[in-house]
């Protein structure tokens, strides 16, 4: 389980996150949402350690993670398996290389830079990527790839980790609609097939409602809503995304709606 108790985060005396206390049991897929700026990213980066808190804890099966130092802290990051908007690839190197970018952390970087991948390494990142149906893809530059494929080689790379919990912080913003789906259902597998733990920061309603069976809104650093999909009625989501709210009810609600044109084919039929 995970557990952040009173945390906070300040940047020059504003508070980014203020009093922030949440458990996520193993095997959740939760969904952070709200609009930009709510404190969403902080508290992932908080939680990866990618930035340290300014007050509170964060607690992992028990054990301080907010007190790691070295290497403690390198392998509690190596457990964090953290999905980013943009990637991070390596846009020249090839498909399987960045995958093995996962691993660099266990064979040193002499070895990666070097490309002396144990052949172990190499048939485990083959497989990651023979899972998300990216295999025959393994020597392509990952530069040449769409912005869909890209993000599940980073999905991958993630994988090589062996992570407890990923972390994945809007995924899907850079995306279209067909990959954003495609990359949510990645995620969801992950967590249905493997038990791992998914803490998701969305600021679609659409696709949070549709694939989360938990979520978690936030305002201005602080936990307003902890329920399940069904429970976030529409007031809640005006008070969440404010002058947004509109253009996310009506995404959300035209998703929800049956495709009109497919009902009159079946009428027809």
């Amino acid at each position: 389980m995970l557990t952040i108790q009173e945390l906070g985060k300040s940047y020059a005396g504003k508070p980014a996150l203020a009093g922030v206390s949440v458990e996520i049991e193993r095997g959740a897929f939760v969904g952070v949402i709200g609009r930009s700026g709510a404190g969403k990213s902080t508290l992932l980066r908080c939680i990866n350690r990618l930035v340290d808190p300014s007050e509170g804890r964060i607690l992992f099966e028990g054990r301080d993670v907010t007190r790691l130092k070295g290497r403690a802290l390198r392998q509690w990051r190596a457990s964090c398996g953290m999905i980013f908007q943009q990637f991070n690839l390596a846009g020249r190197l090839d498909v399987l290389s960045n995958v093995l970018m996962g691993r660099i952390g266990s064979v040193g970087t002499f070895a990666a830079m070097i490309k002396a991948w144990p052949e172990k390494e190499k048939l485990a990142a083959l497989r990651a990527l023979d899972r998300l149906d990216l295999g025959d893809l393994a020597s392509q530059r990952a530069e040449s790839l769409s912005g869909g494929q890209q993000q599940r080689v980073a999905i991958a790379r993630t994988l090589m980790q062996d992570p407890h919990i990923i972390l994945a912080d809007e995924p899907v913003a850079s995306l279209d609609p067909r990959n954003s789906g495609i990359v949510m259902d990645t995620l969801r597998a992950l967590n249905r097939e493997n038990g791992m733990t998914v803490l998701c920061n969305l600021h679609s309603l659409e696709l949070a409602r549709n694939y989360c069976s938990r979520l978690i809104g936030m305002k201005a650093g602080q936990i307003v809503f902890d329920g399940k999909p069904e429970a976030l009625t529409d007031e809640l989501v005006r008070d969440l995304y404010g002058l947004e709210a509109n253009d996310v009810l009506d995404l959300s609600e035209a998703a929800a709606r049956p495709d009109d044109s497919a009902g009159a084919l079946q009428s027809a039929a």
